[in-house]
Formats: C-alpha cells, sequence, structure tokens
C-alpha cells in the first residue's frame, strides 16, 4: 500500500488520480509537513475519494506542544473531521518520550476516525518503548525511518518493530522512500505500508509518474 505525503490541493489530486492508496494532507514541505488549510481539503474531496488523512500539527520544529498549541490542534481535529478519513499526529513529552495522555485525548476527539503517529517516534530515545506508547494510545498506524535519519538506514529497525507490534499497530516506513529504492526496502522490510513525497524537482509538487512508478513496484513485485 502506498501513501502519499501532499503539500497542495492539485499534488493530492493528481496523486490519488496516478494511484495513491491514500493521501496525507498536509503544508509546508520544508518544515517536514504541518496543519493545512482546511479548505485544501474540501477541493481534494471534490474531486478524487481516495482516502484524505489530514496531518495536525500547527508549526515545525519539536513536537512538545504547549497549552495552547495543543488546544489549537483539538480545534483542527474538529474543523476536519467531518471530510477527513483519519489524521496523523504525534505530541513528545520534554524527554522525547510519547506523551500519553495528550494523544490520547486526540484520538478521542477524532474518534471514529483512525490515526498514525507520524515520524515523532523517531526521535524517542527508544523506538520499541515509543512503540508500545503509541499503541496504548489507540493509534492505528505509525510513520517511522526506523528511528534512523531515511528509511534506507532503518528499513530492518522498522520491520523489527512490526513484527513486535505483531496486529496491534501497523508500521508504515517512510523518509527518503522513492521508486529506486522501494524494491530493495520492500525486500529488507516486508511491511504493508510505504509512504514518500514522490517529489523529484525542487519545490512541493508531485511527480505523478513517480506515484506510478512506486505503486508499479509495489503491486508487479
Amino acid at each position: 500500500m502506498l501513501e502519499i505525503a501532499c503539500f497542495n490541493p492539485s499534488s493530492a489530486i493528481a496523486a490519488a488520480k496516478a494511484g495513491a492508496d491514500r493521501i496525507e494532507l498536509c503544508a509546508d514541505y520544508a518544515a517536514g509537513g504541518v496543519t493545512p488549510p482546511h479548505s485544501w481539503l474540501l477541493d481534494v474531496k471534490r474531486d478524487v475519494d481516495t482516502p484524505v488523512n489530514v496531518m495536525i500539527r500547527p508549526r515545525g520544529g519539536n513536537f512538545v506542544y504547549s497549552g495552547g498549541e495543543f488546544e489549537i490542534m483539538k480545534t483542527s481535529i474538529r474543523t476536519f473531521k467531518p471530510g477527513a478519513s483519519g489524521f496523523v499526529f504525534g505530541i513528545l513529552n520534554e524527554q522525547n518520550e510519547v506523551d500519553v495522555p495528550r494523544n490520547k485525548k486526540l484520538i478521542e476527539l477524532a474518534a471514529p476516525l483512525p490515526c498514525t503517529f507520524h515520524r515523532a517516534i523517531d526521535l524517542a530515545p527508544t523506538i520499541h518503548a515509543a512503540g508500545s506508547a503509541i499503541v496504548a494510545c489507540g493509534f492505528k498506524w505509525v510513520l517511522t525511518s526506523g528511528g534512523e535519519a531515511d528509511a534506507n538506514a532503518g528499513a530492518e529497525v522498522a520491520a523489527d518493530l512490526q513484527n513486535r507490534l505483531s496486529s496491534n499497530l501497523t508500521v508504515i516506513l517512510g523518509g527518503g522512500v522513492r521508486s529506486r529504492n522501494i524494491q530493495d526496502l520492500k525486500e529488507r522490510s516486508h511491511l504493508d505500508w510505504y509512504h514518500s513525497a514522490a517529489i523529484t524537482t525542487p519545490g512541493e509538487v508531485v511527480d505523478e509518474e513517480e506515484v506510478a512508478r512506486l505503486q508499479n513496484t509495489l503491486t508487479t513485485n
């Protein structure tokens, strides 16, 4: 299965039409993704039926949020909930451990929509302890590069995390995933889900041909 991170509505629509199984809708590629304008979700849903999970992240930088930022995240979930297929977020405490109470609160607000814990897990002191905490929060997926700089370096760790968590949580491998390396990553990790921005030129525009190549590799090999 292929999830494509998209940083504008036109890219989301193009990725969906090129074969993405799911869209992660966010803004600001340079910041690693933040909450997009609500109008973007409406624009995408008017054109395609592909599931769209919305990033809930009030700013770039670390994943330790103030009380005010946490309230903004709650408001964003309420705003997007009628049209979203799910949400993507992750809150850490000052020690970069998973903030279980706050994440649980957001999951309760999002219910019954499923949620993904994003790559904040890669900053955790111990990825396996973080994975167990993410399960305790109630997340359905976790996006990770295996605690390493990119998926190539962390593929085996991500695979081990999936094996340890079994059916309690689905691991999505991300971080530099492209058509040139996805076959190798698939053979090394044996995971079911892969995540890519599919951007091959400077800027924030998806390459729909790259999306098609990624999906073709996943489905034919």
